[in-house]
């Protein structure tokens, strides 16, 4: 068995070496897509390790002791103040050749108004675009969107059976 060094053990994270690669461990989470007339919510956010903001799904990180429904419909409350019927898609790592990170996404159906308290560090607003708009305009560089954001806009749009472009 490989052992790990670790150079830093953080809240989200730790990052190690094992066998001369470094390894970033990272809490899971999870990510939303809900869907109302052909628009997609989306939350706009700062980011500051990219600099700037961007557009992504309802999505956060699953705590100690949560399952990845619960922690979707929690994040989906704090992020929107929405809450609904949520069905499980699919998971993904975010970037398995150093990170550890693994997205677990939900579509959400049967909105409603739910009560959820924002994280006091995180200024969001709430959003509706057209998947289609935002994936040309991250095509085109005129939107940043985050991986979860991509994947569920190509998942909408092959569920429509709609190209992209």
């Amino acid at each position: 068995m490989p052992s790990r060094h670790y150079l830093y053990r953080g809240r989200i994270l730790n990052l190690a070496i094992e066998n001369g690669f470094e390894v970033v461990e990272h809490d899971h989470a999870v990510a939303i897509l809900a869907e109302c007339d052909g628009k997609l919510l989306f939350v706009r956010q700062h980011r500051p390790a990219v600099g700037g903001s961007t557009l992504e799904l309802p999505a956060g990180l699953i705590h100690r002791g949560e399952t990845p429904l619960e922690a979707a419909l929690r994040e989906l409350a704090e992020e929107t103040q929405l809450s609904g019927e949520l069905e499980f898609l699919n998971s993904f790592y975010v970037s398995p050749g150093f990170c550890n990170e693994k997205v677990f996404l939900f579509r959400a159906k049967d909105l409603r108004p739910a009560r959820g308290t924002p994280d006091p560090d995180e200024q969001i607003s709430v959003e509706w675009h057209d998947p289609k708009e935002v994936y040309r305009a991250a095509q085109a560089g005129r939107e940043q969107i985050s991986a979860p954001a991509m994947a569920g806009i190509l998942y909408y749009l092959l569920e429509t059976a709609q190209r992209p472009v």
